[in-house]
């Protein structure tokens, strides 16, 4: 079970003095537990959108700290900018990462939202899914008015808070904390520096869309229904909020947007739809920014979504599946797009590595310096996957090779299927090279524990015994991605580029390597778990696995050597 791990996306109504900032997310750096992932201020938005991850307590108490520092260091009286507000943490939402469900995040929202009133004084609504009456889940409804308006509303009984006082602080106002999916902040940068066009835009692609005019779409009479309420246009994209802006320190108009739910409308969606809006208004869009933190899923989409209407194999590697995102939506059009720092899965990623040296992240030389260094791992099981991962790898260079050969334009997506079955092969090899170090470790520190008492001795025994199958279950596994890759190795040998028939030789030669090395490891630490029915089982499975897999290599061969001849 993962460990719990809640994100944390607080806006504060300051975007440009940094040294108000820089004390805000020091104070929530100064959490134990809590990772800083992101900050992204902007100057003529006057807003600084933070983005941190930890466990939900330590999330919790570094929200409230944040919190806290922002009602004393900005002054909404003062404040100005292009993006809605209504105070100085504007908004903070909880979003479930791993090991936490969106029932449990909301219960960690209330929590802080309860503290923010009680603790530091702020007057709080929750949205979202967090939302405690219908009327509060859409967050533009609970921002309704701005800032300007909230000492009026305040004094409206429908719109008492959820916690903290009901009287307006002029200089905090009020913050909203919500419970949400990931949610995706995203800009559309036009060749126009018209707000009106730009808004014009946003309208046609927002889900809430625009009211509805007679005769003249922009200044003709408002149409109401029976009961008097305006009616409204749909835009063409669900589950996206947008408004249009110009932004001064660029030059340019954009069309803001959140796309609330990445299922339903992903990112290079949005991006086409703003593309074909724009061309039929007259105005081209350039490119795009992210605000904040995206999946790493919602950019491999948009690399995969690109690729395939050129036709091209979806199988090539995750920096190159990024790349071609970034060049196709203009990512990179105002500064630097830097996966390490944009995409969430890889800062946590660079984080992590930062404490714990991995394996995958060195070099090929420093990893054969350290297999040969004096410390025990990594070893054998480590080397069995990484050569399984070799082997899985060459079988997709094959089928990425073939999928654009002169003459086979018709068999493009067959060999790009191939590919991304090579690549899900090879990357999960990838990941089991550290797992299996990792695995080794654990029964060295489940050897560490104390047995002075019969208590801790039987302690001590069970996490051995824990351990121990820990580290025959992750060369299992190897054995059995390692299996699964001769599909692709053999549908390349049959099927592939005739130049590159070596090379699916050599995938078959890797992949019975790990599995063969993989299977000596599930045997030697076999012998040391006292459960014998469970270790009859796995060795009766492995031991089929490594006999399959010598009866693939010798038939991958034989036809390799025939077609060499």
């Amino acid at each position: 079970m993962p460990e719990p791990l809640i994100e944390c996306v607080p806006n504060f109504s300051e975007g440009r003095d940094m040294g108000v900032i820089r004390r805000i997310t020091d104070a929530i750096e100064a959490v134990d537990g809590v990772t800083l992932l992101d900050v992204d201020p902007g100057a003529a938005t006057n807003r600084t959108v933070v983005t941190f991850v930890g466990p939900p307590r330590s999330v919790v108490e570094a929200a409230v700290k944040a919190g806290g520092l922002a009602a004393e260091l900005i002054d909404m009286r003062h404040q100005q900018g292009e993006h809605p507000r209504f105070g100085a943490m504007d908004v903070c939402p909880l979003v479930p990462v791993t090991g936490v469900t969106m029932e449990e995040t909301v219960e960690h929202a209330h929590l802080l939202a309860r503290a923010l009133g009680e603790e530091v004084g702020l007057t709080v609504y929750c949205y979202e899914y967090a939302a405690r009456t219908p009327q509060r889940r859409n967050l533009a409804d609970v921002r309704a008015g701005e800032y300007e308006g909230l000492a009026d509303r305040l004094r409206d009984p429908a719109w008492r808070p959820d916690y903290g006082p009901a009287t307006f602080n002029p200089q905090s106002g009020a913050t909203a904390v919500g419970a949400r999916d990931f949610l995706i902040a995203y800009n559309i940068n036009l060749n126009t520096t018209s707000t009106r066009r730009a808004n014009a835009i946003a309208f046609d692609v927002r889900e809430k869309g625009r009211v509805k005019r007679e005769g003249n779409p922009l200044t003709g009479p408002v149409v109401r229904d029976a009961q008097g309420q305006e009616v409204w246009v749909p835009g063409s994209l669900r589950c996206c909020k947008g408004i249009g802006w110009f932004i001064e320190e660029y030059g340019i108009a954009q069309i803001s947007m959140n796309l609330t739910n990445i299922n339903v409308t992903p990112m290079h969606i949005a991006f086409d739809e703003c593309c074909e809006k724009a061309a039929a208004r007259g105005v081209r869009v350039t490119g795009s920014e992210l605000v904040g933190l995206v999946p790493l899923e919602a950019i491999l989409d948009a690399g995969r979504h690109y690729l395939y209407r050129q036709q091209r194999s979806l199988g090539v590697s995750d920096a190159e599946l990024i790349k071609i995102a970034v060049r196709s939506m203009g990512l990179d059009e105002l500064s630097p797009f830097k996966p390490e720092e944009k995409i969430i899965e890889y800062a946590i990623e660079a984080r992590q590595e930062a404490a714990a040296r991995r394996l995958v992240a060195l070099s090929v030389k420093d990893f054969t310096h350290e297999t040969a260094s004096e410390s025990p791992a990594p070893g054998g099981g480590s080397i069995a996957a990484a050569a399984g991962a070799f082997g899985a790898a060459l079988a997709t260079m094959v089928a990425n090779l073939s999928s654009h050969k002169r003459g086979w334009d018709d068999r493009w997506e067959a060999f790009s299927e191939w590919a991304q079955r090579g690549k899900q092969h090879h990357d999960e090899l990838l990941h089991l090279i550290d797992a299996d170090t990792d695995a080794f470790n654990r029964i060295m520190a489940a050897m560490r524990l104390p047995q002075g008492s019969e208590q801790e001795a039987e302690l001590r025994s069970a996490e051995i015994e824990k351990a121990t199958k820990a580290a025959i279950e992750i060369p299992l596994r190897v054995m059995q991605v390692a299996s699964e890759s001769f599909e692709t190795i053999e549908a390349m040998a049959e099927e592939g580029l005739p130049a590159s028939i070596s090379d699916a030789g050599v995938a078959a030669l890797c992949a019975r390597t790990a599995v063969r090395g993989a299977l000596l490891n599930v045997q030697i630490n076999a012998g040391d778990v006292r459960d014998r029915d469970w270790v009859a089982g796995v060795l009766s499975q492995a031991e089929e696995l490594a006999r399959r897999a010598d009866q693939l290599e010798e038939k991958i061969l034989a036809m390799v050597a025939g077609k060499m001849e």
